[in-house]
């Protein structure tokens, strides 16, 4: 690699690098043809000043990845400016990006080493561009943070380590820069190391390394610094390659993301691109959300020869073997293991409009090529993103301000799909979109969404969710309450329904807005049709939550009595409401009492072999692990649970209910 004179002594004009660059290996362009290595995207972030623009100069100057004519337009301007040639110049060509002296957008350098190409994403350090820094840390699948060794560690400094892990960036270096200037003193080096490995620690992170560096002088950029010996770790080069290639994105499950479908003759091509796995002819695949389904018949590309598969990064179209309806947003998968698909879920994002994130607001959800309207149906906590403090505000007016980070409910218009950021991050992450700009960004917790099973129902094309124009917030008014479900569980004969009745006597009698919804009920209408295997016992309770929900919707306490002997379907029912408006009460009567009894005769029945798979007897019940409420019937009296309910209704609502 070539190597350049220290600038400290440089004069006050470039110097002559024509030579340099006509001489540039024709190697350094980027492979893009099929078949051949992708680039690994790592982002660079850092305070502004921290050294980011002449660090990425440094990096291409000593890769030998300056492009062709880039020396000449770096001489005309450094004569222009009358400036003294800097490193910074190779990336920052833009003259009025030299001129501000900070980087004003999110760039892509495209550049290699001896072991493989990369594209660098420069990401804007200070504040005013931080959605820069959050777009582009997005897509990179490792990351440079710097550290100014004399100005040491800054808000941005921790602020952007929140955003990586926040972003799922898998793998990061901090270098410490500017070493020279700190006279390249070990200890100075060891005090920020020890102190940002503690904040690290708190973010659940840990650095692949620490380097000294000085980017200016080039000290263990891609040679070994003579002036710090006692540096025995890697140079940047060298932790560079060692970053887990993206070439794993080719032993993933197929994700392909649908941009658009044309029309040609008779045929309907497909377009989007292929983010993992692979697609070829006659495979089978589902499109998310809907779970519709159907088979590769041709893969369409515009320039390139005819091939029946598409690997990853390729962008291309394909027609299918049986028409379905398909539109821009989906993802394709196959079968095997398709994404998760929800209208509700909660997340983690970091804000950045200046106005503040509030409940019953509307916000558009973007994530890969999916757009649609959403709102945020709550806030559960706001988190400081530079002292990780959690920040406490009246309940009331809980919102989230500008740079803080949060977990909030959200729910969208429709299903969208997306997967378990830890497992795949570039579907597991979204933006929130604030009339035309991006206000936030985040990712999907996981546990709080389901998945559509393989082949089942798909929804009716073209149906949407309607939104009234009557909000949450005032049916809670008007009622002195919010909608609820209170979810009750137990074996047959436990007391469910004789509570169930109780509390809806006493909250009627009190004004509330209530509604028993109990389960031989729902048999005898809207579940009539199913019978009493475990796949028809599922989709009692699935529709026995979608009930509930609508009730809750409207305002209504909704209590409801199913015996719901797997947690997965009690964990369904509460995903489909927002923290703190499903609770979960245990009947927890003894199965033997239940069994001493029994008012119907059921488990008798059920001893005969009279009744299959019935709960207690020749199917298991799943008791919850953490309940809202665990009561106790056979030690205590109706009343005495009842009022503990009562109880748990007041503490869980911001309304008083003064019964």
């Amino acid at each position: 690699m070539s190597t350049l004179p220290s600038l400290s002594s440089a004069p006050a004009t470039a110097p002559d690098l024509s030579a340099k660059f006509s001489a540039q290996r024709s190697t350094t362009a980027l492979k893009t043809s099929v078949g051949e290595p992708t680039r690994l995207n790592v982002v660079v972030v850092g305070h502004v000043d921290h050294g980011k623009s002449t660090l990425i100069g440094r990096l291409l100057f000593d890769t030998d990845s300056i492009p062709q004519g880039k020396a000449e337009a770096i001489q005309k301007a450094c004569a222009a400016e009358g400036m003294e040639f800097e490193y910074a110049f190779l990336m920052d060509a833009l003259l009025e990006e030299q001129e501000q002296n900070i980087t004003i957008d999110t760039t892509r350098i495209p550049f290699r080493t001896a072991a493989r190409d990369y594209a660098i994403i420069d990401a804007p350090g200070h504040t005013e561009f931080l959605k820069n820094m959050v777009t582009g840390a997005a897509s990179a699948a490792a990351a440079f943070v710097l550290i100014d060794a004399r100005e040491g560690i800054r808000e941005q400094s921790r602020r952007h380590a929140f955003l990586l892990g926040l972003l799922g960036v898998p793998q990061f270096v901090v270098l410490i820069n500017k070493m020279d200037v700190a006279g390249y003193s070990e200890a100075r080096y060891r005090e920020i190391v020890s102190t940002y490995s503690a904040f690290l620690q708190q973010l659940g992170l840990a650095a692949q390394h620490f380097i000294p560096i000085s980017a200016k002088h080039g000290d263990n950029i891609a040679h070994r610094s003579a002036q710090m010996p006692w540096f025995t770790g890697p140079t940047v080069v060298e932790a560079l390659d060692a970053f887990e290639d993206t070439q794993t994105l080719a032993a993933k499950p197929l994700r392909f993301f649908v941009q658009d479908v044309y029309r040609f003759d008779e045929r309907r091509i497909i377009a989007g691109r292929v983010e993992s796995g692979s697609l070829r002819v006659g495979d089978k695949v589902v499109f998310t959300p809907g779970g519709r389904t159907s088979t590769v018949k041709t893969i369409e590309r515009w320039s390139a020869p005819k091939r029946d598969t598409a690997e990853v990064g390729e962008s291309v179209g394909f027609t299918l073997a049986e028409q379905i309806f398909v539109e821009r947003g989906a993802i394709a998968a196959h079968e095997t293991d398709t994404p998760f698909e929800d209208r509700q879920f909660r997340a983690r994002i970091f804000w950045m409009s200046k106005n503040p994130l509030a409940p019953g607001r509307a916000y558009r959800l973007r994530l890969a090529t999916q757009d649609v309207p959403c709102e945020v149906l709550s806030i559960e906590r706001v988190i400081d993103a530079t002292s990780l403090d959690e920040v406490a505000r009246p309940a009331a007016e809980l919102t989230v301000q500008r740079h803080e980070v949060a977990e909030i409910t959200l729910r969208a218009r429709q299903a969208i799909a997306f997967d378990d950021r830890r497992h795949f991050s570039v579907t597991g992450r979204f933006a929130l979109i604030e009339g035309r700009l991006s206000a936030g960004g985040g990712i999907v917790l996981p546990g709080s969404y389901h998945r559509r099973a393989a082949g089942g129902p798909a929804p009716v094309e073209n149906l949407f969710w309607a939104e009234g124009k009557v909000t949450p917030q005032r049916r809670a008014a008007r009622n002195g309450h919010s909608g609820r479900v209170v979810w009750f569980t137990g074996f047959s004969a436990s007391g469910k329904s004789t509570l169930a009745v109780e509390l809806e006597r006493q909250l009627f009698n009190a004004g509330r807005q209530v509604y028993l919804l109990d389960g031989d009920n729902l048999r005898h209408g809207l579940c009539a049709g199913l019978g009493f295997s475990a796949a028809d016992r599922t989709e009692n309770i699935r529709r026995a939550a979608e009930a509930a929900k609508l009730f809750a919707d409207a305002g209504i306490i909704c209590l409801a009595a199913f015996i719901s002997p797997l947690r997965s379907d009690r964990d369904r029912a509460r995903s489909l409401l927002a923290p703190g408006q499903f609770l979960e009460v245990h009947v927890a009567t003894p199965l033997e009492i239940c069994r001493q009894r029994d008012p119907k005769g059921l488990y008798a029945r059920a001893d005969r072999g009279e009744i299959k798979e019935f709960t207690g007897v020749t199917a298991p019940y799943e008791p919850p692990e953490n309940p809202e409420l665990v009561l106790h019937p056979e030690l205590e009296s109706v009343e005495s649970c009842v009022t503990r309910l009562l109880e748990l209704l007041v503490e869980t609502d911001d309304s008083a209910y003064n019964i």
